[in-house]
């Protein structure tokens, strides 16, 4: 099951962001907590999302990841696989670029060699994502039994997986030749993307359990 809607301004449960009338006439609703507009990202253009997230605006984050990323509109469990199989192959892509030489390659071009290095590569990214995605779960435990149990994993490691969309820009480096160097800007950007999107989804979750807590009791 994925993360519930909540409005972007105060991170309060949502049921419906929107009426819809008929086929492109929609009313935005208000947050019944903070009584602005839940999700005005709704009527915007993708590449205003996609600016503010480059920005890390957290109402931007809390959008992609709340409202947009929704079990009623996608297939969660599929689009976490699609989601890891992605990561893995883009990390495997940064590892060739960082480790590979011109003379290497000249040296081993037979197919049984290249097929060798290959999985070879994709073995160091697997396991070094398996290492940083254990000790980062291990980590949050007690955090993550308090707040929902094991349906909090997958969500938290959906967030890991989207939050790092600037590895999508390691594809320009197929097309176009880059100093190794822009590698690593690309790896400070997703970091840091992943700090700002896991930071604002354990807060927001952590806070509004509390919230409905005071309002049951």
């Amino acid at each position: 099951m994925g993360m519930e809607q909540r409005c972007i301004h105060c991170g309060f449960p949502i049921q419906t962001l929107f009426l819809q009338y008929s086929p492109g006439n929609i009313r935005l609703l208000k947050c019944e907590n903070c009584k602005a507009v839940a999700d005005e990202y709704i009527e915007c253009e993708i590449m205003i999302l996609l600016i503010d997230l480059i920005l890390h605006k957290p109402k931007a984050y809390r959008h992609l990841l709340f409202n947009l990323v929704n079990p009623q509109t996608l297939n969660f469990q599929g689009l976490l696989w699609k989601s890891a199989l992605g990561f893995l192959l883009l990390d495997a892509y940064m590892i060739l670029v960082l480790t590979r030489s011109e003379e290497e390659w000249r040296l081993s071009m037979s197919f049984s060699s290249l097929s060798w290095r290959c999985a070879k590569i994709l073995m160091n990214a697997l396991f070094g994502n398996l290492a940083f995605l254990s000790i980062f779960l291990l980590a949050t435990k007690n955090l993550l039994n308090t707040v929902g149990g094991a349906s909090r994993y997958k969500n938290l490691l959906l967030t890991i997986l989207i939050s790092s969309y600037f590895k999508i820009f390691l594809i320009a480096m197929m097309i176009w030749e880059f100093p190794s160097f822009v590698i690593f800007i690309i790896d400070a950007f997703v970091l840091s993307s992943n700090t700002v999107a896991l930071e604002d989804v354990i807060r927001v979750t952590f806070d509004l359990r509390f919230v409905t807590d005071s309002i049951k009791s």
